[in-house]
């Protein structure tokens, strides 16, 4: 293995063990052309809805955008029918990602009650027949993102993670929740360790990381081979690059908003590419006490430069 690889799925090497998470809605191609330059060491797509590419949905085509740059990229999919998961897949594969990754660790309830995400640790054998054809039909590796069961009355994350390395899953991430807890709660770190002993593939580590003490404390409990990053990467892409949120001075946070807004409108159009970042304002500042007409500001507005004004002037003033 080559000096600056931390480790492989299949072939690949991966060079740093700082992984973006998946976000459904929120880690678009905007926002991975932000995160990859503090290089991750995987970038994963939005949540892909299965359903939305076989029913043509119209913002299909920008979901599945990515840059040369973002690699290692990975597409995640999410469905409850191994057919749709694989034409989905079949679809995706001729995009040429690094590898495909499947959704077993949604907890939204509009996803893991059709019986995706989440829902799928309830049906072993749906997930071998996932993984058969999936394995049998694609050319580049599989992965899967699980949680650790349904509720605490069903913890099968042992079983699934055994039986997802032998039907050919070349790396499997784990959040610490079940998925009655969604994100409440404190992730169980000693369980993703049990996963590390028992599998010989890669494990990624996700839940409660918050600061880049946190990343070194699931390193040790876990002995993981990596960790996945998801909602602090949204409030501090600098934690990929060993920072947290206090170390980064103003002038760099408010360049980083100004070039997402940026990045946004020239990849959606004005009107949406506004919209569309209303989303991530509450990652960037504290709105817990702005006032109603002042939220009502940052919310409404449709000029980029007062927006950005409004932004630069709230941020400076929480930050002195």
């Amino acid at each position: 293995m080559a000096k600056d690889t931390v480790f492989k799925i299949g072939d690949i090497p991966i060079k740093s063990n700082l992984i973006l998470a998946p976000m459904d809605g929120l880690t678009d191609h905007p926002f991975r052309e932000i995160i990859k330059r503090f290089h991750p060491g995987i970038i994963f797509s939005e949540f892909i809805n299965a359903y939305d590419y076989l029913n043509n949905h119209p913002f299909f085509s920008q979901q599945i955008v990515f840059s040369e740059e973002q690699r290692p990229f990975a597409y995640q999919i999410f469905d409850n029918s191994p057919d749709r998961i694989l034409q989905t897949a079949l679809y995706l594969s001729e995009k040429n990602p690094d590898f495909i990754d499947i959704n077993m660790g949604c907890s939204a309830k509009t996803v893991a009650s059709r019986g995706a995400g989440a829902g799928l640790l309830k049906e072993p054998e749906k997930i071998k027949q996932i993984l058969t054809l999936l394995t049998n039909n694609l050319a580049v590796p599989v992965t899967a993102k699980i949680r650790l069961g349904w509720d605490d009355t069903s913890l099968n994350y042992l079983s699934i993670s055994k039986l997802l390395e032998d039907y050919g899953c070349a790396m499997i991430s784990v959040h610490g929740r079940t998925k009655k807890q969604g994100y409440q709660g404190k992730a169980n770190w000693d369980a993703i360790a049990e996963i590390k002993q028992i599998v010989k593939i890669p494990v990624l580590a996700n839940g409660d990381v918050n600061s880049v003490d946190d990343i070194q404390k699931i390193l040790n409990v876990t002995k993981s081979d990596g960790v996945m990053i998801g909602r602090a990467a949204l409030r501090n892409p600098w934690i990929f690059s060993g920072l947290d949120q206090e170390q980064v001075t103003l002038k760099h946070r408010l360049d980083l908003l100004s070039d997402h807004l940026d990045l946004m409108i020239q990849f959606y159009g004005l009107e949406s590419g506004l919209i569309l970042f209303r989303k991530y304002i509450k990652f960037y500042l504290d709105i817990s006490n702005l006032g109603k007409d002042l939220r009502s500001i940052l919310y409404n507005q449709n000029d980029p430069l007062k927006l950005k004004s409004s932004l630069f002037t709230i941020m400076n003033a929480q930050i002195n």
